[in-house]
């Protein structure tokens, strides 16, 4: 009898240890033991299914993570379209045609982990938020831009659509047909304008709860597993770089950064931050670097092996 009821104390011992644990780092992997598929979203200027930047991570994702199936969105007619709808969009638009792809996914039904790339970081978060079922569990973003953008996007060489977009936004961001059509000018967030800001955008401002907290966008991002945050310390596409963790300037006053626990946003609670942070399931990580230079090894280590398998 004694043995048997240590075999018991082992058995519910170790039960907890693993309910704990997979409260710690999130779901993994379904009930049957397959991994949870991966939804990836790519960032500015670049397609779902580019061999040399998405369609190499898909590939590097489902080598590291046995019997992983990676959907790679795609939100355009082909890699061209897919492309210009990184810059010329309706935000909103996009997040509700990625919600109903996901819907309609059979792969996809028992729930799903997402990682975005860039600004795709940001949509993805968005689509937390908005798009409950099925549920994304463990959401990693590395580089996305979640507090947005005060800075013209950095465009290498002679790039016409990137040029262009840094025009439309000199011209004003806020202006309607820029604001509902350039997808920068939607994450744009002018702390010398605050109110303006708050008033006009059509998207980041809805998000991030700054004129009124969304209790459906709360609870939904406050239920993910885990939201794990990358940012790159040498960042020049991203200003200022501390977006990617939740901070910003000051509002009036931009030689002032805020961190992220400083923040409106965090403080007052109004998207759910400051109950993943107290939580535990709140991570913050930097890599050295530029924007997106991704080392594969550091990848696996700090996000493949802590998050997702």
């Amino acid at each position: 009898q004694m043995r048997a009821f240590l075999l018991t104390l082992l058995y519910v011992g170790l039960a907890l240890a693993s309910h704990k644990a997979k409260k710690l780092h999130g779901e993994k992997h379904h009930d049957n033991g397959k991994p949870l598929p991966i939804v990836i979203w790519h960032g500015m200027g670049d397609s779902c299914c580019n061999p040399m930047s998405m369609g190499a991570i898909k590939k590097h994702l489902e080598a590291k993570i046995p019997g992983v199936n990676v959907h790679s969105l795609q939100l355009g007619d082909g890699f061209v379209s897919d492309t210009k709808k990184s810059f010329f969009a309706n935000m909103n638009e996009l997040v509700a045609l990625a919600c109903i792809k996901i819907m309609r996914d059979p792969e996809l039904q028992n729930g799903y982990n997402a990682i975005g790339f860039s600004q795709g970081g940001l949509f993805l978060r968005a689509l937390a938020q908005r798009c409950a079922n099925p549920p994304m569990k463990n959401l990693i973003s590395i580089g996305g831009p979640q507090m947005g953008i005060f800075g013209l996007p950095y465009c290498i060489g002679d790039n016409f659509v990137c040029n262009s977009v840094r025009w439309l936004l000199e011209q004003g961001a806020y202006e309607g047909p820029v604001q509902r059509r350039v997808v920068q000018a939607q994450y744009w967030h002018d702390s010398n304008a605050e109110e303006e800001y708050k008033k006009k955008s059509i998207f980041l401002a809805d998000i991030n709860g700054e004129n009124s907290i969304n209790p459906v966008y709360k609870k939904n991002l406050s239920n993910l597993k885990n939201l794990v945050l990358v940012k790159f310390e040498g960042d020049h596409m991203v200003v200022p770089k501390d977006s990617e963790w939740f901070g910003y300037y000051a509002p009036d006053d931009v030689s002032t950064t805020l961190a992220f626990n400083e923040t409106r946003l965090y403080q007052e609670d109004r998207i759910g931050l400051k109950t993943l942070h107290e939580s535990k399931r709140l991570h913050f990580i930097s890599w050295p670097g530029e924007h997106l230079r991704v080392n594969l090894d550091t990848f696996d280590e700090d996000l493949i092996e802590k998050f997702l398998t």
